[in-house]
């Protein structure tokens, strides 16, 4: 993407019958230079290249890079210096080569040569033309960003293997470029702030997937992060927060951050560098509480001033729609302009509860003035205006995909996100689209259900739900096909407060989204994409990207038709078996049963094998070749472990499936080391499946108060309250939600956010298998209460149960 200005436009006639699955190693007719027939042993190498490119045909042979090696490009071809420039640097983090630069009027034998190229066999934009034979690798391309991405190509042929120095690149011919223009990943900096160093990381990764558009999400009810000269109480005030438990576990007393102006131009030309676009998203007419408690008479529809927010979700504040309020988001509008350069600006409009606007005399008074029938017209006529004036600034209005209720503005772009449906509506009234739906996008959502899985949503996004997408939806025509510009990743960071959980959270998912914005559907397999990230982990490593192995690492259990079950079976001196095995379902698994960590030289796992308790199990996978792919995963086996489950192992009382969030201990604590605890924001019960009451003669429960920081909106009524027998509330223990109440103990006295604190109660005697329910009777109004692990205690313990 070049500096000044992007084409978000699908780029060129996919090649689906010519295009080839990396892992297979097929050729392809019609290339142009085709190299020497393919040997066996070619076939059946996996080019480690990610995202998949459009065309390739294997060759015969191998190319020897070595630190002698020329890298050059033509006198005065800056794009071609820049490119070479930049994998000349990557090439230093990943082998140690150190390789300089030279202008050359013709290439040196066995050099790299990179150029720009009016005749490059590849027409298309940001495409680019790649070939290693014994004369050398070269890459050329008819544009700035066609030349950086095949220098990323030609970085990754070199990154494959943890091994520093020389190197070989087999020969090979690549014809490639994006099936769409636009390739995105947001970052939302506004619920926590991420650092520039941060948002340089995340740039720094997004160009080495061939992502184009970094969309960073500024402003929202939790903080204001751009500083706006005219206006200078948005960074003031609306920067900072007092977080829940302010004081507690290292929680600062005031939260937030923002970016100078300066830091601003300083990301935008770092990205523009490695042909990103940043996108900025000011939301409105909603997810305004932060501006509004900066300037309340200005923009706030009540003129009372609100704290900024604490509470993630949807809160009630919104811009108002008078002139006075228009104006001043005219006058942020117009710094915003002069700092970034993308052609879209983002508004956001999404979840703005209308309530304000609906109970205000003068707003309801502007919308008889106006003809308007409701508020969700209004937010169309805010919108419009909104469009209006970027248009007359020769930029453009894009925004998720609520801004379709009110009506559309005819130059409006929609960015769909409850699902595909908003980008089909809009592609079909003839607006352009870009697809970033929950259900595959966003990646705030837990990857794996591992109890080892840090803070997010609990509805588990694995790596293979995101590779799934077709960013064209079915039910459009070729016409509105037409109007999909590409496809987005998404970051919300409610979840995510530190860099080590970006990392986590993004990768490697990020390299399945950024596959499904590249690569042509022909090219594109789950089996293939496997087959080339342990290369692309590996270039994490070399990197320093701190990112999930989840999807690889060993998941130890007891053999058995269902966990719970085969626990109980062993509980009953039935005998102890274990199975092993991961998410993806590739890898080596290696073990041990003696404590040690588990080495290629472990035994391997095959099937499941009997162990005697107590037992320390340990799990590793490795590739075939024998590169981790996870690290090592350990699980302890005894009594006292079998009668206990976690807060992952919990479940939800109305359905039996997972709860909606795993939250930490407090919601702006520092690290990653916090504990964390899955919850439902509308039911304090927990569900215990299948317990085994024989001879147990009381239960212990880790808990812990945590912040109620929720904006429910008009979802609040849902919130169930059970009813309790003192003020502060109980803990109940039933057979069954609906069953009888076994036992029942008194919450605490106090409030305190981030207090963790044992229960203990006796049971009856009770024989067989039960679901046993545990709920909390505390009023809805005050903490959150949660479970962080539920212990049943037999006759034998040595600790009686107490009340």
């Amino acid at each position: 993407m070049i500096t000044t200005s992007v084409r978000f436009v699908r780029t060129g006639t996919l090649m689906r019958a010519f295009s080839l699955l990396l892992a297979a190693g097929l050729s392809l007719s019609g290339c142009a230079e085709r190299t020497a027939p393919v040997t066996a042993a070619a076939r059946t190498e996996v080019l480690p290249l990610i995202p998949a490119p459009a065309q390739v045909e294997r060759g015969e042979g191998r190319l020897q890079i070595t630190a002698k090696t020329v890298v050059s490009v033509p006198p005065g071809d800056v794009p071609a210096r820049d490119a070479a420039n930049h994998l000349v640097e990557l090439l230093r983090d990943a082998r140690g080569l150190d390789l300089s630069v030279r202008e050359e009027p013709v290439s040196s034998p066995a050099s790299i040569r990179l150029q720009l190229d009016s005749k490059s066999p590849v027409a298309q934009a940001e495409g680019y033309a790649l070939d290693v034979d014994a004369q050398g690798l070269r890459i050329r391309a008819r544009d700035a960003a066609g030349l950086f991405y095949g220098a990323i190509s030609a970085w990754q042929l070199a990154s494959a293997d943890a091994k520093h120095g020389a190197f070989e690149i087999p020969a090979v011919t690549i014809r490639d470029w994006p099936r769409f223009g636009w390739r995105g990943q947001l970052l939302d900096v506004a619920r926590h702030f991420h650092d520039v160093d941060t948002v340089k990381h995340v740039i720094d990764a997004m160009a080495q997937h061939k992502l184009n558009v970094l969309h960073l999400h500024l402003t929202d009810d939790q903080g204001w992060r751009i500083e706006i000269k005219r206006y200078p109480k948005l960074t003031e005030i609306g920067a900072w927060r007092t977080p829940p438990g302010a004081g507690r576990h290292g929680t600062p007393q005031r939260y937030g951050g923002f970016y100078t102006q300066e830091q601003i131009r300083d990301l935008v030309a770092y990205a523009a560098e490695r042909h990103i676009t940043i996108l900025p998203e000011i939301d409105m007419p909603g997810h305004a509480q932060a501006a509004v408690a900066a300037y309340p008479e200005e923009v706030g529809v009540t003129g009372e001033r609100p704290a900024v927010a604490v509470d993630w979700g949807v809160n009630p504040y919104l811009f108002d729609t008078d002139e006075r309020s228009m104006k001043f988001i005219e006058g942020v509008l117009d710094e915003v302009l002069e700092l970034f350069p993308s052609p879209y600006i983002h508004i956001g409009g999404d979840e703005a509860v209308k309530d304000q606007w609906e109970t205000s005399p003068a707003v309801r008074a502007q919308m008889r003035q106006l003809g308007v029938k409701d508020a969700h017209a209004m937010q169309g006529w805010f919108n419009a205006q909104l469009a209006k004036y970027l248009t007359s600034k020769g930029r453009r209005l894009i925004g998720w995909d609520e801004i379709l209720e009110g009506g559309l503005p005819e130059s409006a772009s929609v960015m769909s996100w409850r699902g595909v449906e908003g980008a089909v509506a809009a592609a079909k009234l003839g607006h352009d689209v870009v697809l970033a739906p929950a259900g595959w996008m966003y990646l705030d959502n837990l990857q794996t259900d591992r109890s080892d899985e840090p803070n997010g949503r609990l509805a588990m996004l694995p790596l293979s739900r995101v590779y799934e997408l077709d960013p064209v939806p079915a039910g459009l025509t070729a016409d509105q096909a037409r109007h999909v510009l590409g496809a987005q990743g998404a970051l919300w960071s409610e979840y995510i407060p530190s860099s080590r959980h970006v990392d986590h959270a993004l990768f490697p998912r990020l390299a399945a989204v950024a596959e499904v914005a590249w690569s042509p559907m022909a090219a594109r397999s789950w089996d293939g994409f496997l087959a080339r990230l342990p290369a692309q982990l590996q270039r994490y490593r070399a990197l320093g990207i701190d990112y999930s192995d989840g999807a690889f690492a060993a998941d130890i259990k007891i053999d058995g038709s269902s966990n719970k079950v085969s626990t109980n079976t062993v509980l009953n001196g039935g005998p102890t078996k274990i199975a092993l095995g991961n998410q993806t379902g590739i890898g080596q698994i290696r073990y041990t049963i003696d404590g040690s960590e588990p080495t290629l030289k472990s035994s391997r796992y095959g099937a499941p094998f009997a162990v005697t308790l107590p037992v320390t199990v340990k799990a590793a996978v490795f590739t075939e070749d024998g590169q981790p792919l996870a690290a090592a995963r350990s699980r302890h086996l005894d009594r006292d472990a079998l009668l206990s489950v976690d807060t992952q192992g919990l479940r939800n009382c109305h359905d039996g499936g997972p709860l909606g969030l795993r939250v930490p201990l407090l919601p702006d604590m520092p690290g990653t080391d916090t504990p964390v605890y899955n919850v439902d924001l509308f039911y304090a019960c927990w569900t215990y499946p299948q317990a085994r009451l024989d001879g147990i003669t009381g239960i212990r429960v880790d808990a812990v108060r945590l912040a109620r920081n929720y904006g429910l909106a008009h979802d609040q009524s849902k919130v169930h309250q059970y009813p309790p027998s003192s003020p502060q509330g109980e803990l109940e223990v039933l057979s069954g939600c609906d069953g009888e109440i076994l036992a029942k103990v008194a919450l605490p006295a106090g409030a305190t956010l981030g207090e963790q604190f044992t229960l203990e109660a006796p049971l009856p005697p009770r024989e067989g298998v039960h679901d046993l329910c545990l709920r909390f009777t505390a009023p809805i109004e005050g903490p959150l209460y949660a479970i962080g692990a539920v212990h049943l205690i037999e006759a034998t313990a040595q600790s009686p149960p107490k009340r």
